[in-house]
C-alpha cells in the first residue's frame, strides 16, 4: 500500500513538472484578428516594442489576409525601427512595398526608408569630429536621401513631403561636410592633389550645400599648396562672391589671403 502511495505521488510530482518546465500555453490562442491588433497596438503605444512587434506577428501569421495583415506588416517595420534594429525593419519595409505598391499608406513605408537609415547616421555629423574621417561610410547617408526624394517624387501630396524635403536639404549639407572633412584630413597629410579633388567633388555635387564654404575655401589652400597662383585667385574671387560676409580669416585686406592659412 505504501508502495502505491509512494507512485502516486511520485507520479502527480513528475506530472506538475511537465506542467512547470513544459511549454508556456499561448495565450493569444484563439483571438480574433481585432483583438489581437488592440493588444498590440496597446503593446505598441506603451513602448513595449518587443511585445508589441510578437503580437503583430502573430496577427500576421494568424490571419495573413486583409487589412489586418497589412497594417501588422506596417506597425511591425516601424517597432523594429523603435527597437533600434535596421536590418529587419528595412527588410520589413521593403517587403511591405513589394507586396503593396499601390497602398493608400505606401507613402508612410518610403518615409520610414528614410528615417530608418537617417537615424543610423548618429546624428550624422555630430560624431565626425570624433574618429577617422576616412573610415566614415556615408552609405547610410545617400540611402536615406534616396528614401526621402523617392518619397517626394512619388507622393508629392504626401502628408510626409514637407519633412522630407527638409531631411534631404540636410542630408545634402551632411554628404558635403563629410567630403569637405575628408578633404582636411588629406590636406593635413600634405595630400593636397587629393585633397583638392574631395573639394572639387563637395563643390561639383552639392552645390546649394551651406559646407561649400570651407570647399572653396580649401580649394584655395590646395592651390597655393600646389604653386598654382592663378587658380588660387580665381577660386577666391569665387569665393568673395559666394560669400561676401564670410567669417573665414581671408577677410583681412592687408594681408594676401594664403597668409591666414599657412
Amino acid at each position: 500500500m505504501q508502495k502505491k502511495l509512494l507512485a502516486a505521488i511520485a507520479a502527480s510530482v513528475l506530472l506538475a513538472g511537465c506542467g512547470m518546465f513544459g511549454e508556456k500555453a499561448d495565450e493569444t490562442k484563439g483571438w480574433s484578428a481585432p483583438k489581437l491588433y488592440k493588444e498590440a497596438r496597446e503593446e505598441m503605444d506603451a513602448k513595449n516594442f518587443e511585445r508589441a512587434v510578437s503580437l503583430f506577428e502573430k496577427l500576421e501569421s494568424s490571419y495573413p489576409f486583409g487589412v489586418y495583415a497589412q497594417q501588422a506588416q506596417m506597425e511591425i517595420a516601424y517597432g523594429k525601427y523603435k527597437q533600434g534594429d535596421q536590418a529587419e525593419a528595412l527588410a520589413a519595409v521593403e517587403r511591405f512595398i513589394k507586396l503593396h505598391p499601390n497602398h493608400p499608406n505606401v507613402d508612410y513605408m518610403y518615409y520610414l526608408r528614410g528615417l530608418i537609415n537617417f537615424n543610423d547616421q548618429i546624428g550624422l555629423l555630430g560624431f565626425l569630429y570624433e574618429q577617422d574621417l576616412t573610415e566614415r561610410d556615408p552609405k547610410a547617408t545617400r540611402e536615406a536621401f534616396v528614401a526621402f526624394k523617392q518619397l517626394v517624387d512619388k507622393f508629392p501630396n504626401s502628408p510626409y513631403a514637407a519633412d522630407s524635403v527638409a531631411r534631404m536639404k540636410y542630408l545634402v549639407n551632411a554628404m558635403a561636410s563629410y567630403e569637405v572633412h575628408v578633404a582636411k584630413y588629406y590636406y593635413r597629410r600634405g595630400a593636397f592633389v587629393a585633397a583638392l579633388n574631395r573639394a572639387q567633388g563637395a563643390v561639383a555635387d552639392y552645390r546649394d550645400a551651406p559646407a561649400i564654404e570651407d570647399a572653396l575655401w580649401m580649394m584655395a589652400k590646395c592651390y597655393d599648396k600646389m604653386g598654382m597662383n592663378d587658380l588660387r585667385d580665381d577660386t577666391m574671387r569665387v569665393f568673395q562672391r559666394s560669400f561676401p560676409n564670410s567669417k573665414l580669416p581671408y577677410a583681412k585686406p592687408e594681408k594676401p589671403w594664403y597668409k591666414f592659412w599657412n
